[in-house]
């Protein structure tokens, strides 16, 4: 299994830049790819919220039960029936919607666990990001990598418009979206390319989102 393969710390990754989408007074969150727990135990310390996980690989997800209040072990997929209906304040997907076969099934599916305007808040890894399309356009390769953009492991690729449209045809209010974990420094040759540059937003590695549950 591909994901058995994986670096331990891809499992036990803080994520500080995610952190300030949270809102202050959120006190139940459910971190969906909840890893060994590093980022709940970020939550906790920032508001001391309830933080439920779930977690498709088990060594892992029992390891994320020493901090986290409750853990899933397997797909998210298989739990949603067993999360308790309009309890969350906050529900993340940290680089995780991009490794499900259907996300908007899920997003849809979670709504009813949401409190009233509840948030989703998720960080998805940009297609549009420069070097993906200078291995595409200019190089004429797709490569997949162990992580990153072209994680092996990902099911669907998205871009900056393609998010924002999941998230409104599924009903969500998108309350910020942007681009985040931007790259420093562009090939200037690409600058000659203007197809390329209809935005900025190739810069970025990923967009964080925060969509609100209406």
């Amino acid at each position: 299994m591909e994901y058995e393969n994986k670096a331990k710390a891809y499992y036990n990754f803080p994520r500080e830049e995610m952190l300030d989408y949270l809102p202050k007074e959120a006190q139940t969150v459910l971190e969906v790819g909840c890893g060994q727990g590093a980022f709940a135990a970020q939550i906790k310390d920032y508001n001391d919220a309830e933080v439920w996980g779930i977690e498709y690989m088990k060594e892992e997800g029992n390891l994320a039960k020493n901090i986290l209040d409750k853990v899933f072990i397997g797909g998210v997929e298989d739990f949603i029936k067993d999360l308790p209906d309009n309890y969350f304040d906050a529900i993340y997907f940290n680089d995780v919607l991009e490794h499900l076969a259907y996300p908007d099934a899920v997003l849809r599916d979670l709504k009813s666990k949401l409190k009233a305007n509840g948030l989703v808040i998720s960080s998805i890894p940009n297609l549009r990001h420069f070097r993906v399309l200078k291995m595409l356009v200019i190089d004429g390769n797709w490569d997949y990598a162990e992580h990153g953009v072209m994680d092996k492991t990902h099911l669907r690729w998205f871009t900056k418009k393609s998010i924002r449209k999941m998230y409104e045809s599924l009903g969500y209010e998108i309350v910020s979206h942007e681009g985040i974990s931007p790259s420093k420094s562009l090939k200037p040759y690409l600058y000659n390319i203007p197809l390329l540059f209809t935005g900025m937003d190739m810069k970025y590695k990923q967009f964080a989102t925060v969509a609100r549950n209406l």
